[in-house]
């Protein structure tokens, strides 16, 4: 496998006099080969890290095809990558609840990070959707979160641990199937608004479930500024906690192919379900929580930080020549002190790893996804960080004769 090393020198805006002479580095390796595929499929929002505590595996899914959405509950392996065995593979599990955009939902456990990781799977039988926690020491499933009146699958993990929160992705594949589960068991077929679905808590320990919000409560918030909702079914998107774990951030959609009549409306809420909150401050991309109850996204071409308490945009991250793409996927490092934004360009997405302390940044060269730019199949930037604030993953197209989709792993060096 080659490997490509960049040094790129700090490009100065005012405020950042005292990066004179600072660099940072980076290069860029494929620790994945054909002729199957291999992703992570998420992007590193809210702490999601594909390495476990020790930094020894990466969690992946393994698939022999590419070019179209699974069938309904066909498995996608999960695989483990050893980087201390210059990432050898192990498949020790399937996964019958995934797409190519958001993998399976892996989530190493916050509580048992080492050796424990969440992924959604589905009843081959029923279809219904569940959520597995898994023990590699073990190998095996040492629970299963399955709710045969509401089968959800899990869609963000608090961040300190203890809770997940769920959604229907038997609804998602109806009206958003890029991020659904084709074939998955939807008890709300034909309803706009259901008052029985919509944003859940689970509890790890106990395995109880909670309606935080249903799409009812948020029907009515929409309704008298959304003319046409009756005719438009609310799904739910990008669930997301805070790092204090007392905020969780996500968005109410309607009609998402339709700009005319898209619903695309962002909402904070307390775990409890209280303090259902409308932002009036769209920030578009992907967004990424920063600390407290502050945001990282785009507003008006920026990358911006808007508080969710205040409802206004509070600062502004780097500029349009460090940052081309303010709403591609962002990710913030682990320890807090860098942001990684992977846009596209064309065929290629490039990615730029940018320090908050003195606004060093380095930029890495185009990785190829043609092919994949667009729609359901399509390779978003989606960088993932990992524990150690000092690599990032991501997938992209490799360069081999079948032109397999695999990841790839930045190592990020300060000087």
């Amino acid at each position: 496998m080659r490997t490509i090393a960049f040094l790129i020198p700090v490009l100065m805006c005012a405020n950042f006099s005292r990066a004179v002479g600072q660099t940072v580095s980076h290069e860029v390796r494929q620790i994945t080969d054909g002729p199957e595929h291999h992703f992570f499929g998420y992007i590193g929002h809210a702490q999601t890290i594909p390495w476990n505590a020790s930094g020894r595996y990466i969690v992946a899914l393994q698939t022999d095809f590419q070019d179209r959405m699974p069938d309904p509950g066909e498995a996608a392996d999960i695989v483990l990558i050893d980087t201390h065995r210059k990432n050898a593979i192990t498949v020790v599990e399937q996964s019958r609840a995934w797409n190519f955009q958001q993998g399976t939902m892996f989530y190493w456990n916050p509580q048992a990070a080492e050796t424990q990781f969440f992924f959604n799977d589905r009843d081959p039988q029923t279809h219904k959707v569940l959520t597995v926690l898994y023990d590699i020491a073990e190998r095996k499933r040492i629970r299963e979160y399955r709710f045969d009146d509401a089968p959800i699958g899990n869609s963000g993990v608090a961040q300190n641990g203890g809770s997940f929160l769920a959604i229907n992705y038997g609804r998602l594949a109806r009206l958003r199937p890029v991020t659904g589960y084709p074939g998955a068991f939807d008890w709300t077929e034909g309803e706009v608004a259901p008052e029985d679905d919509g944003v859940f808590r689970v509890d790890v320990a106990t395995g109880e479930k909670q309606l935080l919000v249903s799409f009812r409560q948020l029907y009515d918030v929409l309704q008298p500024t959304s003319l046409s909702i009756d005719t438009q079914p609310l799904f739910i998107n990008h669930t997301l906690w805070n790092r204090d774990d007392d905020r969780i951030y996500f968005y109410a959609r309607g009609q998402f192919g339709n700009r005319e009549r898209r619903i695309n409306t962002p909402f904070v809420i307390n775990p409890d379900g209280s303090g259902l909150t409308p932002q009036p401050v769209f920030i578009g991309g992907h967004p990424e929580w920063e600390h407290g109850h502050r945001m990282i996204g785009s507003h008006d071409n920026r990358q911006v930080i808007y508080d969710t308490d205040k409802q206004e945009i509070v600062d502004t991250i780097a500029n349009r020549e460090i940052v081309p793409d303010p709403g591609a996927d962002v990710a913030l490092s682990p320890d807090g002190h860098w942001l990684a934004n992977g846009y596209e360009i064309g065929v290629d997405n490039f990615y730029v790893i940018y320090r908050f302390a003195d606004g060093a940044y380095t930029r890495s060269r185009g990785f190829n996804h043609t092919g994949w730019t667009k729609g359901d199949l399509r390779i978003d930037g989606a960088p993932c960080w990992n524990r150690t604030s000092d690599k990032i993953v991501f997938t992209a197209i490799a360069d081999d004769a079948e032109k397999t989709r695999q990841m790839f792993v930045m190592d990020i060096t300060s000087h």
